[in-house]
């Protein structure tokens, strides 16, 4: 359930509403956005039955949330979220594009695609230390050697590193160099790791299951969620269908779609979809002028020599003509926002 609080609802009245919700046994969730503030309310709404929600002081209304996924439902919070990281904003407006290699292999590799990403106009390095395999006799990563690496590119560039989680038992490891957690399709719904890195505080990006639905992605975020953790990004990568022509089927219609059902971020994964770096730099471009809030994007300097995911990797200068038309499609938007917020002020005026 959520109180939508009245216009201009002091913080008096909103720290009373929210300590008698916690009276009760309900942990809370505040909302402020430029008019209103919403309080959403944790917990079993049945405990709740009797209570008379809508006599506290400052409450304008009662409202049950429908979504399942309370936390990360648009509902319960109706302003988009911003994810900080290390000063790089992610939703809201703030568009972030992450770059670099499937997998950490050797160190020059890794300074050389840094460098090369942050001057096309990445804002985050994307990087594997441990990875998920569909053969056991395929290469797995490096470990903490790889996460050391990322560091270093880290100190190099001033690029924020995100790299995949595994399991449970690297928490520890990954958790010591990682500035967002990335979660992968095959641990969509590992509902203990997700339960357990919704404590610790570090941003997360959640991608959707090999053939999962959108209820099914959201649940997911809402076990991160439920731990206390708001810095979530959603990645959509495509969803296994019976077409074979890529790898993945990247549906980039869920974007609007999912906006608005939830105030996350989202973000697209075009390399995990097409499985071609042909078609990466289309899809990704597709994404990002349906609206999503950035995209995680697969760049090696020498495909053939990669140790993993080879074939879907950009070449850099493919990653810089990528971002030439992402950033042409930015000053369009500008543009043509301008034009219309000009267009209405003229009509105010004239009418």
């Amino acid at each position: 359930m959520i109180l939508v609080m009245k216009n201009g609802a002091t913080q008096e009245e909103i720290d009373s509403a929210s300590n008698q919700i916690k009276t009760w046994g309900h942990d809370v969730s505040i909302s402020k956005g430029e008019y209103q503030t919403v309080i959403g309310i944790i917990g079993d709404k049945q405990d709740l039955a009797g209570k008379a929600l809508h006599t506290l002081a400052g409450v304008d209304k009662v409202l049950e949330v429908s979504a399942p996924y309370k936390k990360a439902s648009r509902e319960f919070r109706p302003e988009d979220s911003v994810v900080d990281v290390n000063g790089v904003k992610v939703g809201g407006g703030h568009k972030s594009i992450i770059a670099g290699p499937c997998s950490v292999d050797t160190y020059d590799n890794l300074i050389l695609i840094a460098k090369a990403v942050k001057e096309a106009g990445a804002t985050m390095l994307r990087g594997g230390a441990f990875k998920p395999r569909t053969s056991p006799y395929s290469f797995q990563g490096k470990g903490e050697e790889g996460l050391q690496m990322l560091a270093e590119a880290r100190k190099e560039t001033g690029l924020p590193i995100v790299t995949e989680l595994m399991s449970e038992q690297d928490i520890d490891l990954v958790y010591q160099y990682t500035d967002v957690v990335q979660i992968g399709a095959r641990n969509m719904q590992n509902f203990a790791l997700l339960k357990e890195i919704g404590k610790l505080g570090k941003p997360v990006i959640l991608k959707n299951g090999i053939a999962s639905t959108v209820k099914e992605h959201l649940m997911s975020v809402e076990y991160v969620m439920s731990g206390g953790l708001n810095d979530v990004i959603i990645a959509l990568r495509g969803t296994r269908t019976y077409e074979t022509a890529m790898r993945n089927t990247l549906d980039v219609s869920l974007i609007p779609y999912m906006q608005k059902l939830t105030h996350l971020p989202i973000i697209v994964d075009p390399s995990h979809a097409a499985g071609k770096r042909e078609f990466v730099s289309a899809l990704g471009y597709a994404g990002m002028a349906i609206g999503a809030d950035g995209a995680i994007i697969e760049v090696h300097p020498c495909p053939s020599c990669a140790l993993s995911d080879g074939d879907q990797a950009l070449l850099p200068e493919d990653f810089t003509y990528f971002m030439n038309k992402v950033n042409r499609l930015e000053a369009w938007d500008q543009k043509e926002w301008s034009r219309e917020v000009g267009s209405m002020q003229n009509s105010k005026l004239n009418g």
